[in-house]
């Protein structure tokens, strides 16, 4: 007679099942993984010569556009970088200037942003923005050179240099930086670490807290996208010290120039449960130096602020978009001024 499987065979076989399961998860996963960490990378190049080209289209009239490279601070790469200058300048004029971080972690300088690069030029700004290591657009290693949090915040910091050294127009003393998401991160580690660099910083749905962050959105998606060189060495609970270094929530109180801050409640890559600690530690411990913004449910959520025609390149000019930028504007006007502005 056949006996029925006691309950160690079947407590066996479950955890077979389940491990069969997970196997075939975690095969999807790295699938889906490698799709990822694999891009066509001759693709990206030509879509980036493309892009170039139509910087260049868009700079006509309005302001002078280089496409040029640095030595990171680092010491390890070249960054590409554009440089604006508005129309008319010379090497005899006082400018000040802005440091323009893209967003995304795999991002470069969309064409979004060409209204608001304008705009900052017609104000007498130069602009330079770099495409920090990570960005796509230029071949396999640079993509693969990503470290997030890290030797991404010396490439950016390194154009304040590059600033000093090629634009003798550009008064060093009168330099501002501005990011969006993954970028107002890398803007607020620039300050945060170097706090007598700039003068004045706008950091825009800010990506704050690394530790919460990929416990909300998964810890190995996340790090996947973030860290495929494994160049933080682990998730949060083994390397706490390295996720708190690199995330800005932590690094409040060393901040020494004003900052701006706008967040939006309705925000699903940058939640507001990620972003509201920031405000209210600003407003707890900086409100002397820091200006913030939550906005409630502005169109667009995460992109409120930089929605734009792509045929024609008019912003969508909701009312938030309006008022962020308006904000913008003013705020960098009493640090940095116009062209003849004069420092003490």
């Amino acid at each position: 007679m056949t006996r029925a499987p006691g309950r160690y065979t079947i407590s066996v076989l479950r955890h077979i099942l389940i491990g069969l399961a997970s196997a075939a998860i975690a095969a999807l996963l790295s699938s889906a993984v490698t799709a990822v960490e694999t891009p066509d990378f001759r693709k990206q190049l030509e879509q980036q010569r493309a892009t170039d080209g139509r910087w260049r289209a868009a700079s006509d009239g309005y302001m002078r556009m280089e496409k040029i490279s640095y030595r990171s601070g680092a010491g390890d790469l070249d960054v590409p970088a554009f440089v604006f200058l508005p129309l008319g300048s010379t090497s005899e004029s006082r400018l000040p200037a802005l440091v323009w971080v893209h967003e995304d972690v795999r991002g470069h300088l969309y064409e979004h942003y060409i209204p608001y690069i304008r705009e900052a030029t017609a104000r007498g700004y130069v602009v330079i923005a770099p495409e920090y290591r990570g960005s796509i657009g230029y071949g396999r290693g640079y993509y693969d050179a990503i470290d997030y949090g890290g030797r991404e915040v010396d490439d950016v910091v390194t154009a304040v240099d590059v600033l000093r050294m090629r634009y003798p127009e550009v008064d060093c003393r009168r330099i501002g930086i501005i990011g969006w998401s993954h970028g107002g991160m890398i803007a607020l580690l620039s300050v945060f670490r170097n706090p007598s660099t700039f003068r004045a910083a706008a950091a825009i749905v800010p990506v704050t807290n690394l530790i919460e962050r990929l416990e909300r959105k998964g810890v190995e998606r996340q790090l996947a996208l973030i860290d495929p060189a494994n160049r933080l060495g682990g998730p949060p609970q083994s390397r706490p010290d390295i996720y708190k270094d690199r995330s800005p929530i932590f690094h409040v109180n060393k901040l020494q120039i004003p900052l701006l801050v706008h967040v939006a409640r309705n925000d699903l890559d940058v939640n507001i449960e990620e972003d509201l600690p920031l405000v209210e530690a600003l407003r707890a411990q900086k409100s002397e130096l820091s200006a913030t913004k939550v906005y409630d449910h502005p169109s667009g959520g995460h992109t409120f602020d930089r929605r734009v025609n792509k045929r024609t390149l008019v912003p969508e000019n909701t009312p938030e978009q309006i008022d962020s930028w308006k904000r913008i504007w003013r705020f960098f006007e009493r640090p940095l001024g116009g062209p003849a502005t004069a420092v003490n």
